[in-house]
């Protein structure tokens, strides 16, 4: 089940449950379209892997226990542990090798 963190984890940005702006990496590393694009260059600072899309968990519940209301989104709110200048030297060690083949 994906965690759903409520923010990115570089700027602090909200990310509700229904945002399409959120980016997870196979970790559930969540940070948003911008941070991804403009600052990790698609390098996921904690692992080194690349994103994808977070999917958009329904609001409405459709079939029985399933949906947010039976499994909501977390409230923790995560922090990257990392300064701007390690995260622009880590993701430009490797940005230039797909991610798929770091």
């Amino acid at each position: 089940m994906l965690e759903l963190r409520p923010n990115c984890e570089c700027c602090d940005k909200d990310l509700p449950p229904d945002s399409t702006e959120a980016c997870i990496c196979s970790y559930e590393c969540t940070f948003c379209r911008d941070c991804v694009d403009l600052q990790l260059n698609n390098v996921c600072p904690n692992c080194g892997g690349g994103f994808s899309p977070r999917p958009v968990r329904p609001a409405k519940v459709y079939r029985e226990g399933v949906g947010l209301h039976y499994h909501p989104a977390s409230t923790v709110r995560v922090h990257t542990q990392y300064s701007a200048t390690e995260l622009s030297e880590f993701s430009d060690s490797i940005k230039t090798t797909k991610a798929e083949n770091r």
